[in-house]
């Protein structure tokens, strides 16, 4: 049985999930304000995937007898200086949400709350394919510098992007 402690953490980590995706709407309305369709395309892409994890959350506290419970979400940052700085601040959220998902799993183990771990394991994997994502991102956005037209391709390159949910989830 889960505790009350982990279930207060399981449902906070629900609303940091929703407040992710409100966080990267905020990232997407910026680009699409610099016309830049393709990097908006990939924040509204990273919006829906968020949503994703939240439900994931919200179905294990219910299948775990728990209750959802849905908080506020916070205030998104809807101005940048460039798109350099929009995937800075994207990376810098994403281990925001590694720091919690591992917080998560030191109470699961101290509890031993085997269910809890088997699923976190899967955000564990799922942070780490996140911020190599970004981090990515960053390294090429740098090695453009001012070069519009390579902005242009990865713009175009990103507007590619899609989200499949995974079948097993």
């Amino acid at each position: 049985m889960v505790s009350e402690k982990l279930m207060k953490e399981l449902n906070e980590q629900i609303r940091f999930e929703m407040e992710s995706a409100h966080y990267y709407l905020g990232m997407a309305a910026h680009c699409d304000a610099e016309d830049l369709p393709g990097f908006a395309h990939f924040f509204k892409v990273q919006a829906e995937e968020e949503r994703f994890h939240a439900d994931k959350f919200y179905n294990f506290v219910n299948d775990m007898d728990g209750r959802a419970i849905i908080g506020a979400l916070g205030q998104p940052q809807n101005e940048f200086k460039s798109v350099l700085e929009v995937f800075e601040y994207a990376l810098e959220h994403e281990k925001k949400v590694t720091a919690r998902i591992y917080k998560l799993m030191d109470i699961a183990n101290e509890e031993r709350e085997h269910a809890t771990i088997s699923m976190l394991k899967w955000f564990i994997d799922e942070q780490v394919e996140e911020e190599n994502s970004m981090k990515d991102i960053i390294v090429k956005i740098k090695r453009l510098g001012q070069d519009s037209h390579g902005l242009y391709m990865l713009d175009q390159e990103l507007g590619q992007r899609t989200f499949t949910p995974p079948a097993s989830e």
